[in-house]
């Protein structure tokens, strides 16, 4: 990443000095002579820091501070003064001044305060690069991801959700299955009708056939008045299902035939309801084991299995991390009033290399810690929830599932180690055994750019 670097100083020689030290350092160069060319610079162009003289003609570099803090609050400043203003430094930094420098300059000082500034800068524009790729994602609403395996179902989603086909989503708790359904449901010509929930595990087996079916007035005990079930609320539209695998086989007969005949009654009912409905189910379990071990009608089974999307756990899809990291803190800082630009790249690192068994839902939630718990504007590893700071402590080990593609398994093995190395490249290279070049191709090669702060 190249950074833009406004110089203003009123002193020819001490811009044209810094102007060659810092192209040299590799940065863009950006030169003024007051205040007001400075602040007409800053709104021509995209400056990522601003060094500035406390004392120039026009416009102040007091007053240049406090015009740069409130219209551009994430660009950094640093302040040079000579030694009779140190005063006005001091209050320069109370006034949001990265840092200040006295005259003569120390070049080697002012080059570690650049590249401080700029690393504090390059985690709000990583930010800012992941809320734009999350605007790019936006037509699947919150189902976020850019790994191969998301894209694939994102894929798939396009393709069924225009058809009456049944659609079974399998994965652990926590992968996001109900938002798969949730976009389904809205890509289909279904979308102007309702998409109706049903959690089948949290129902006793005489309860879920009344709250699938509906019930007559009188049907069983308590039954005071007629009701409809959840397939005559969803008629015309979609019917999620989800924990499939927990429902009795007595109202997986009944399940069945709705499919088969698009027919039922209620309970306690004689009159025959037809209704229209698409099935998406959800499960955690191996369904087809459970087929094998007769848990679970294989022709009902074959019946929702039509198209299947299986969602990866998210410890094998780390690429999704970074947008839903982004995605996550736009949603829960909005939520807690809190004003997040990032999170440095030590957190960063520990949320990378943790296993996260909870998924989706659990990375959530540890966000969600995070942002409460933030005091400033970045999240550092302290905001962290203990035990996923444990973890990383304890670590130092990658894990690599049997089955994992050559390739695959070379990618979070860089992946990991850049991590660990807080995006030292160098250091990382040598980790590896392997050449700087070579390293910076397969980081491309493999698109871990991310993982480099």
């Amino acid at each position: 990443m190249r950074f833009n670097v406004l110089v203003a100083d009123d002193e020819k020689n001490i811009r044209e000095g810094l102007k060659t030290f810092l192209q040299m350092e590799g940065y863009e160069v950006f030169l003024a002579e007051d205040g007001d060319r400075a602040k007409k610079i800053l709104d021509e162009e995209d400056i990522d820091l601003v060094i500035a003289d406390l004392k120039m003609p026009g416009m102040p570099g007091d007053e240049l501070l406090r015009y740069v803090v409130g219209g551009y609050p994430t660009v950094p400043v640093i302040i040079l003064t000579g030694h009779g203003t140190i005063e006005s430094a001091v209050q320069a930094m109370r006034d949001g001044a990265f840092d200040f420098l006295t005259k003569p300059l120390n070049l080697d000082r002012l080059g570690l305060l650049v590249k401080r500034a700029l690393s504090t800068r390059e985690l709000v524009l990583q930010h800012r690069e992941l809320q734009r790729e999350l605007e790019r994602q936006k037509k699947f609403g919150m189902l976020i991801g850019k790994s191969p395996q998301m894209k694939q179902i994102f894929e798939v989603i396009q393709q069924v959700a225009p058809t009456r086909a049944s659609v079974l989503i399998t994965g652990e708790s926590g992968v996001g299955k109900e938002r798969i359904a949730d976009a389904i449901h809205y890509f289909s010509n279904r979308r102007d009708k309702p998409l109706i929930k049903v959690h089948c595990a949290a129902l006793a087996e005489s309860l879920l056939e009344s709250e699938l079916f509906g019930h007559e007035k009188g049907a069983f005990t308590g039954a005071h008045a007629t009701r409809r079930g959840r397939f005559e609320l969803a008629d015309g539209g979609t019917l999620f299902l989800d924990e499939i695998g927990e429902i009795s086989p007595a109202v997986q007969v009944k399940l069945l035939r709705v499919l088969q005949e698009k027919k039922f009654e209620r309970v306690g009912g004689e009159r025959t309801i037809e209704v229209d409905v698409r099935i998406i189910a959800a499960t955690n379990k191996d369904l087809k084991r459970e087929v094998e071990e007769g848990r679970f009608r294989e022709d009902l089974y074959y019946r929702l299995n039509v198209v299947h999307i299986h969602v990866p756990p998210l410890r094998e899809r780390k690429e999704d991390i970074p947008l839903l990291i982004a995605a996550f803190l736009k949603e829960l800082a909005e939520e807690n009033g809190k004003k997040i630009e990032g999170i440095d790249p030590k957190a960063r690192a520990i949320l990378y290399n943790y296993s996260w068994p909870g998924n989706v839902r659990e990375l959530r939630n540890c966000i969600e810690s995070a942002v409460v718990m933030c005091k400033g504007t970045i999240i550092v590893v302290e905001d962290l929830p203990p035990h996923i700071r444990e973890e990383a402590e304890g670590g130092g080990l990658i894990r690599i599932a049997v089955g994992t593609s050559l390739e695959e398994a070379e990618k979070e093995i860089i992946r990991a180690t850049l991590a660990y190395c807080k995006g030292n490249k160098s250091r990382a290279a040598q980790i590896l055994g392997i050449g700087r070049k070579t390293l910076h191709r397969k980081i491309q090669e493999y698109g871990l750019e991310e993982v480099v702060p």
